[in-house]
């Protein structure tokens, strides 16, 4: 039997509701894009939104193997020494190479499993040291960055390493060249973000880290090798940061003590602001790819106007960021016009 309701009673109105973790990262993106419109229409132009997507791609790809550290409740605070690092020992192994294998794209190949090699080498060590070792992920990867700091610093002797001048033309095609009008670097952005998403969203890998991050304990009790998956999200991490420094080595065809710094800040900023969970147990490839290009087109804005002082882009920054975490805490859910998303 139905039960039918009582007549004269009206049905409770239902609240709007906006999902803050799903589409107030978007909603963030597309006012600072109206409003960057708004203090100056050359934002919008092909040039500037192509030279946006580009700078994006850096931090953005990093940030997309930080997603699954902080999504296990991890933390790497290394990653812009080990990009460092790895592009100045990528520069010194080309230029040795020009003896050997001469001048062509089989250096930059070269160059590019160096890359790939060491990336992975640095990711495995900082998760080794973190499961295995038991310390603390903030203490091993606080150490790890000054090492990989100070040994680019001794590559170069205190100066900068820079790339030969013929092989700098071979390889510049990786970062200034395009793809059926799209930038080699924001492609690779794309790629490393699909298959993120994927990993994360659509194998047992991507739910043993959001396990992890929410309950380590409860993991472990449930047959999951949480050692090894936590280890391979920093592996993940190391082998982003090497797609990145490959797309970052002809940009300039240098490399000093200076390369990367605060690019794990800005990483960490990215993941933060797309709507990750900090303390781990839920994680957004889709937020990090936004949190990545709000935050470049941050500093793109602050080019762009003399409203605020360039100087003051990670002032912005950092308000940002604060008010992020601030959101995701719940302190808008009591004015009834948000929800938490349902993990």
């Amino acid at each position: 039997m139905t039960v039918q309701a009582h007549e004269g009673v009206k049905p409770a109105k239902r609240r709007f509701h906006i999902d803050l973790h799903t589409m107030g990262p978007l909603l963030a993106l597309i006012a600072l894009c109206v409003f960057g419109f708004l203090l100056n229409p050359a934002f919008i132009s092909e040039g500037n939104v192509t030279n946006l997507l580009t700078r994006s791609a850096f931090i953005g790809i990093i940030a997309v193997g930080a997603t699954f550290v902080i999504t296990a409740g991890g933390i790497d605070l290394s990653v812009g020494s080990m990009a460092a690092v790895i592009s100045g020992v990528m520069i010194i192994v080309m230029n040795n190479a020009i003896d050997t294998v001469g001048i062509g794209v089989q250096t930059v190949l070269i160059g590019c499993l160096v890359s790939v090699l060491l990336g992975l080498a640095a990711g495995f060590l900082n998760g080794f040291m973190t499961t295995k070792g038991k310390i603390e992920a903030f203490i091993v990867t606080l150490g790890t960055m000054g090492i990989y700091r100070s040994l680019v610093t001794y590559f170069a002797d205190g100066g900068t390493l820079s790339l030969a001048f013929d092989i700098r033309d071979v390889y510049r095609p990786v970062y200034y060249g395009n793809i059926f009008g799209i930038p080699i670097p924001v492609l690779a952005f794309a790629l490393v973000a699909i298959v993120g998403w994927i990993v994360l969203n659509r194998t047992a890998f991507g739910r043993y880290c959001m396990a992890i991050g929410s309950n380590e304990t409860v993991a472990r009790y449930s047959a999951i090798k949480v050692d090894r998956v936590r280890t391979l999200t920093y592996v993940i991490q190391g082998l982003c940061v090497s797609v990145a420094t490959i797309i970052y080595v002809p940009r300039l065809g240098s490399a000093s003590s200076s390369t990367g710094v605060l690019w794990e800040l800005e990483a960490i900023a990215a993941v933060i602001i797309g709507g990750t969970m900090l303390k781990g147990g839920y994680g957004r490839i889709g937020g990090t790819v936004i949190g990545a290009i709000m935050l470049t087109t941050i500093g793109n804005i602050l080019n762009l106007t003399d409203v605020i002082s360039n100087y003051l882009n990670g002032a912005v920054q950092g308000v940002i960021i604060i008010a992020a975490v601030w959101l995701q805490r719940g302190n808008l859910i009591k004015l009834g016009f948000f929800r938490r998303a349902k993990n």
